[in-house]
């Protein structure tokens, strides 16, 4: 599949300065640093609050974390945004369910791209969470 409009992208030197100062702004005025993990935990808090809220209640990590929608959530949705910004912006934005990489290797099974990205995606999250990030 071949790519129309600039191969190139941001320049990753531009982005990583960026990101730096992003960086250094959240410990400087929150005292904290940049992270999204427990974002993912508090969303599955607020999902699962619509199903059985006293089952999150009575969760030792809610009773210590609650559930709520804070700078690190609306982070999380600033990534979201900021990234479709990035990529129309630079006219690299393309919707493709498998990589041109991964089919080369693995053919154009959407199924078995779904299933490995869900299961690297969980394995990242553990380790996050496990490391307390």
């Amino acid at each position: 599949m071949e790519q129309k409009g600039n191969d190139r992208g941001w320049n990753p030197y531009v982005a990583g300065f960026l990101t730096g100062l992003l960086l250094i702004a959240s410990v400087w005025f929150t005292g904290k640093y940049v992270g999204a993990s427990t974002t993912f935990v508090r969303s599955t808090g607020f999902i699962e609050k619509v199903f059985n809220a006293e089952r999150v209640g009575a969760m030792e990590y809610f009773t210590k974390n609650l559930p709520k929608f804070d700078w690190q959530f609306l982070f999380v949705i600033g990534i979201f945004i900021g990234s479709l910004i990035a990529s129309t912006t630079s006219k690299t934005f393309r919707q493709q369910w498998v990589p041109d990489m991964w089919q080369a290797r693995f053919g154009p099974g959407k199924a078995k791209r779904a299933i490995v990205a869900f299961l690297g995606g969980a394995i990242a999250m553990y380790g996050a969470r496990l490391a307390d990030g």
